[in-house]
């Protein structure tokens, strides 16, 4: 029986959630490769985030998305799992704003970090 969970989310960039990982200082390894589980079970992933206990954390292509997947009875994380998704869910999402925005020719002209933890963004695109 898999110890694994999988956990949907809204992340579909790699490279966003890449960038995103490496603004929250986790140490993650390119995929595909496994992740390691109970009773060394694994898990194939894109993203690969090992773990002290030997049980690793894991992104792997689920349906058009990323899923979050790990054995969360030996998650090892500073934040709680909730806590770490939310987290790499907005700087995902400040990822992947500049990279469609810069796409469409945009550039950003100011950057100023809310009390609440939300970022501002202005944004400038020159036509001519």
């Amino acid at each position: 029986m898999s110890h694994f969970s999988q956990i949907k989310t809204k992340i579909r960039d790699l490279t966003c959630l890449q960038s995103a990982l490496d603004d929250l200082g986790s140490n993650w390894k390119p995929g595909p490769q496994p992740i390691r589980g109970y009773r060394g079970q694994t898990h194939e992933a894109e993203v690969v985030i090992e773990q002290d206990n030997g049980y690793d954390i894991g992104f792997s292509w689920n349906d058009g998305e990323y899923a979050l997947v790990a054995d969360l009875q030996y998650w090892q994380q500073p934040l709680s799992v909730e806590g770490f998704l939310n987290r790499v869910n907005q700087r995902y999402a400040y990822h992947a704003v500049k990279k469609e925005t810069a796409r469409q020719g945009f550039q950003v002209s100011e950057e100023q970090r809310q009390q609440d933890g939300s970022i501002r963004l202005v944004l400038n695109r020159w036509n001519g």
